[in-house]
């Protein structure tokens, strides 16, 4: 009798230590479920994480750079929402719409393929005249202010170390940012026929004001619609050397552009 009451407990213990197991397992799988579904709305609604693969930017942004775009800036458009045809998006393709600001870094597709993404800088709003003169941004006839400053340390199209002009620019609405010419005052983009924004469109440059494909380039950017806008860059999250895969954590103590971590962007 002793050794079947023994039994009987021992199979009740086992059965508690299941059903504990399995409580547990619930309880694992309805964290990671709410994790991601909340991951899932921050990204769709809020926060999509970017990288930047090229140098259009430069010195703002670095290869390596990884940041946060805020989806929710410009309002929401078939660009930046999945399932989006299901979505009452208004006449000028968004809704809950704001206007880009001259300055912002934006995210927004490619208007040749409406796929790509490109990341550039807002200089032209609508019904702007946009012009480059022997490397002098001009908007609306009136020379943008820009200021020479210490060069820019870089590499050229041999990995060799060069050094290239930087100058800030003061944009009308008093946004102050960095641009460098690696070709000085003529380059192929430096002198250009006048620009007349459309209305809706909206005029996209590089920081890299010679190593860059954008408005300029009638036919392979141009001018942007509004509803092509994914969102505004708002903070670097992560840095790394160029060349280097971010998932390469041994690399991170030297490779990791430390002091860019948690900078905001402008």
């Amino acid at each position: 009798m002793e050794r079947a009451r023994v039994d009987h407990q021992t199979k009740r213990d086992l059965r508690a230590a299941d059903t504990g197991a399995w409580a547990s397992i619930k309880e694992t799988v309805k964290v990671g479920v709410q994790a991601l579904l909340i991951a899932l709305v921050v990204r769709t609604l809020l926060f999509q994480p970017f990288n930047i693969p090229s140098g259009s930017l430069v010195p703002t942004l670095l290869v390596g750079d990884y940041l946060f775009v805020s989806k929710y800036s410009y309002g929401y458009s078939k660009y930046s929402l999945p399932l989006s045809e299901y979505l009452p998006f208004k006449a000028d393709g968004r809704i809950w719409a704001a206007e880009p600001k001259r300055g912002d870094i934006a995210v927004f597709k490619l208007p040749k393929d409406n796929a790509t993404d490109y990341i550039k800088r807002v200089i032209g709003l609508p019904g702007d005249k946009i012009q480059m003169k022997a490397g002098i941004l001009y908007i609306n006839d009136v020379a943008v202010k820009r200021e020479r400053i210490a060069p820019y340390e870089t590499t050229g199209p041999y990995g060799e170390e060069t050094k290239v002009e930087q100058y800030t620019e003061t944009l009308p609405n008093g946004v102050v940012h960095q641009v460098i010419e690696r070709e000085g005052d003529n380059g192929y983009w430096d002198n250009t026929e006048p620009y007349l924004v459309p209305p809706g469109r909206y005029f996209m440059m590089g920081d890299n004001r010679d190593n860059s494909t954008d408005s300029r380039d009638l036919a392979n950017v141009g001018f942007v619609p509004f509803e092509n806008f994914v969102g505004r860059a708002e903070m670097i999250f992560f840095s790394i050397d160029e060349g280097t895969p971010a998932w390469q954590i041994w690399q991170w103590p030297t490779k990791v552009r430390w002091g860019r971590i948690f900078s905001s962007i402008h």
